[in-house]
C-alpha cells in the first residue's frame, strides 16, 4: 500500500511538472490574462499590445500593475488569477482615465493621414488629402492618434461604459 501511494505521488508530481511545460497550457494562461485586459492596445505598459503584455506577465518580465486603462479592477483580477498579491497601479505608466473615444474636428482636419498609421485598431476612416472621422464603436481610446495630428484636431471624448455612445463632442 505504501509503495502504491509513493508511486501515485510520483506520477502526480511528474504530471504536474509536464502540465506546466506544455505549450498549450502556457498559451491558455496567456489567453486568460489577456481576456482580463481592456484590449485598448495603447502601449502604456511598454508592450505593443495587451497580448504581449499578458505574455510578459506570465513570464515574470512585467508586473501586473502596468495597465492604466484597466485600473485597479484589472490588477485585482490578474492577481486573483495568478494567486499573487494585488499591487498599487504603476503611475509611471499613466493614470486610469474614464472610458473615452477619439473625435476628429472634421472642419479642421487637413487629411494628412498620420492618425491612420497610429491607430492600432483601424478605427479611423479616411484617406490622404480627405477629411478623416473616427468610428466611435471601434475606437479603444488609446490616444495614440492625438500626438500624430499636426493641427491638433483630435480630442478625447468621454463615453458611456455600457453603450460606447459619445456623450460629449469636440
Amino acid at each position: 500500500m505504501i509503495v502504491m501511494a509513493v508511486m501515485a505521488a510520483a506520477i502526480a508530481l511528474l504530471l504536474g511538472m509536464a502540465a506546466r511545460r506544455l505549450p498549450g497550457n502556457e498559451q491558455a494562461a496567456v489567453d486568460r490574462i489577456n481576456d482580463l485586459l481592456p484590449q485598448i492596445q495603447c502601449g502604456r505598459c511598454d508592450y505593443p499590445g495587451c497580448r504581449p503584455y499578458a505574455a510578459a506577465i506570465l513570464a515574470g518580465q512585467a508586473d501586473i500593475n502596468q495597465c492604466p486603462p484597466g485600473g485597479e479592477t484589472t490588477i485585482r483580477a490578474i492577481a486573483d488569477l495568478l494567486d499573487r498579491p494585488a499591487l498599487s497601479p504603476d503611475l509611471s505608466c499613466g493614470h486610469h482615465d474614464p472610458l473615452a473615444t477619439a473625435v476628429i474636428d472634421e472642419e479642421h482636419c487637413i487629411g494628412c493621414a498620420r492618425c491612420l498609421q497610429e491607430c492600432p485598431v483601424d478605427a479611423i476612416l479616411g484617406a490622404q488629402f480627405f477629411t478623416h472621422t473616427v468610428i466611435s464603436d471601434e475606437c479603444t481610446g488609446c490616444e495614440l492618434c492625438i500626438a500624430s495630428c499636426p493641427v491638433d484636431c483630435i480630442a478625447m471624448s468621454a463615453v458611456s461604459a455600457g453603450t460606447r455612445a459619445i456623450v460629449a463632442h469636440v
